[in-house]
């Protein structure tokens, strides 16, 4: 019998494939051979924890969840595993606090404790990945319950004891409320100490705390991840803390919190640690339902540095990028590039840096004292409420700050105080109420091709007050402009304009009574 060429190719292909399977399920742990049950009759965790163990002795290997229903209490990763949770596959966690006891060691929004073992766990591992097409379910809820019905003076729970006898030298941040009340949810997914992590594809759903919450690890990638989680306390999808070398991309998140959110330590503690978040790229992913986009801080105390983050879609988030931070955190955030995002019904802002999302008065320049540094924006266009919230300290104010190639329609437009070095190019922002970009107390002012289609009646396009060395030029207010640019403040000085068109403002520029006679006119504008 003669077979053709064509036909012998297939057969050797198929072959090659039996062979490949038959020696890759070698190093498959399937957990229903180890008394898993998948109709959720019965508790898992003993199952899959035998599984992993005879993976481990092996030096290594895959646990498998093939589809059906699985119960299961905290499951502790060891090196050289992966857990493989196929399509129709889902992971029930159990709501029984006891289930996820002995308390291990963790980190509790930048503070290092021992607590609650996270769902899924690892310490100090290495080669870890969790994938599959299948779901796994916090059961969140009771978890929620709990801390939203808490009050102060109230009887202890078992836990909370064990908690406040496990951590009595803990070093506590400057508010420590949380800490003190001894009742702290776990993370969904939290390795420790790890290298080389992989969490792909899977769905995730109903997290009691944040949901993927890598810390002080090393090569961590997280790519075609869904996170739904509904509204609910501090339920934020990915927030990877003092890790270096993370890749997230391709991931659809809807949560309670933030959907993905970069950190690096609490106050005192995140300082002793001093551990940055460094050589984060986060691309092609999607935000729905949140209170930021992506989000750095506040709980920065140990650094962030070096964040690209870039064609991300922002549709519904009460915020799009925020950075924010306060006094006492410390810690320094800088070398952040944003790129290519579309916002889409934003709530609240766009942009914010704010230095003082815990209002505090200033205080001597220290090791308290945070800074932000050396952040661009660029390619961004939004419908939302306001354009930018810019809020540094009087005792350091913001510094190097980009924004090129922006196009916003909003409510309100850019508000900036107590920064330096700030410049805008190319910005168009069409705003119902107010100035297009209002600066206060700002040194060094790039105003470069700013714009607005829609200006507001008696109110100038740009707004500056106690503003320095400004250099505002090719401006072309549209007709019906009444004011372009306003200066007041007896603090504005060297105010330099150039190669504008004012002659569609009734007035190019506005002089308050209030200040001194600063401005500086370079040759060539017109209509002013």
């Amino acid at each position: 019998m003669k077979y053709s060429i064509a036909f012998l190719k297939s057969l050797i292909f198929i072959l090659a494939i039996i062979l490949a399977s038959e020696t890759h399920g070698q190093s498959f742990y399937n957990v229903l051979k180890y008394g898993a049950k998948n109709d959720s009759s019965k508790l898992a965790t003993t199952a899959i924890k035998d599984a992993i163990n005879a993976a481990s002795k092996a030096g290594g290997g895959t646990v498998y969840f093939p589809a059906g229903k699985y119960l299961t209490g905290s499951i502790h990763l060891k090196s050289n595993i992966t857990i493989f949770i196929d399509a129709g596959a889902e992971l029930h966690f159990s709501d029984n606090f006891d289930d996820y006891l002995p308390m291990v060691k963790s980190r509790y929004e930048g503070v290092d404790v021992t607590s609650f073992s996270p769902l899924f766990y690892a310490y100090k591992a290495e080669n870890i990945s969790i994938t599959g097409r299948g779901l796994i379910d916090g059961h969140g809820k009771k978890w929620w319950d709990f801390v939203e019905g808490y009050k102060e003076g109230q009887l202890r729970t078992k836990w909370q004891k064990t908690f406040d006898e496990l951590n009595k030298d803990i070093i506590l941040p400057d508010d420590a409320k949380q800490m003190k009340r001894g009742f702290l949810r776990p993370p969904f997914i939290q390795p420790m100490f790890c290298k080389n992590i992989i969490i792909d594809g899977i769905t995730i759903k109903n997290s009691p705390f944040w949901t993927i919450n890598p810390e002080f690890c090393e090569n961590v990638k997280i790519h075609a991840v869904t996170i739904n989680n509904p509204h609910s306390p501090n339920t934020d999808g990915i927030n990877p803390e003092s890790c270096k070398n993370v890749h997230i991309s391709d991931c659809h998140i809807s949560v309670g919190d933030d959907c993905i959110t970069i950190k690096s330590g609490k106050d005192a503690p995140g300082r002793k640690m001093a551990v940055p978040a460094e050589n984060y790229t986060i691309t092609n992913c999607t935000m729905l339902s949140g209170h930021g986009g992506v989000v750095i801080g506040s709980e920065m105390s140990g650094d962030v540095r070096k964040i690209a983050i870039s064609n991300c879609v922002f549709d519904g988030t009460d915020r799009g990028i925020r950075i924010k931070t306060a006094r006492g955190r410390g810690g320094v955030v800088e070398e952040i590039r944003v790129s290519n995002i579309i916002m889409k019904n934003i709530g609240q802002q766009a942009i914010v840096l704010d230095m003082q999302y815990a209002k505090t008065n200033p205080e001597p320049i220290s090791e308290r004292t945070p800074k932000f540094k050396n952040i661009h924006f660029s390619n961004i266009t939004g419908q939302v409420n306001q354009a930018a919230y810019l809020n540094g300290l009087e005792e350091m104010p913001i510094e190097n700050v980009s924004f090129t190639d922006i196009n916003m329609d909003a409510k309100t437009g850019f508000n900036i105080t107590n920064s330096n070095k700030i410049e805008f190019h190319n910005v168009q922002v069409n705003t119902e109420i107010g100035a297009a970009v209002a600066a206060t107390n700002v040194k060094y002012l790039t105003i470069d091709n700013v714009k607005t289609y829609s200006p507001v009646a008696k109110m100038p396009v740009v707004d500056l007050k106690n503003v320095s060395d400004a250099f505002i030029y090719n401006a072309f207010p549209v007709a019906g402009t009444d004011t372009y640019l306003r200066l007041s403040g007896d603090r504005t000085k060297n105010i330099s304009i150039g190669n504008n068109n004012f002659r569609n403002a009734k007035t190019g520029v506005l002089k308050e009574k209030d200040m001194n006679d600063a401005v500086t006119v370079i040759s060539g504008d017109k209509g002013q």
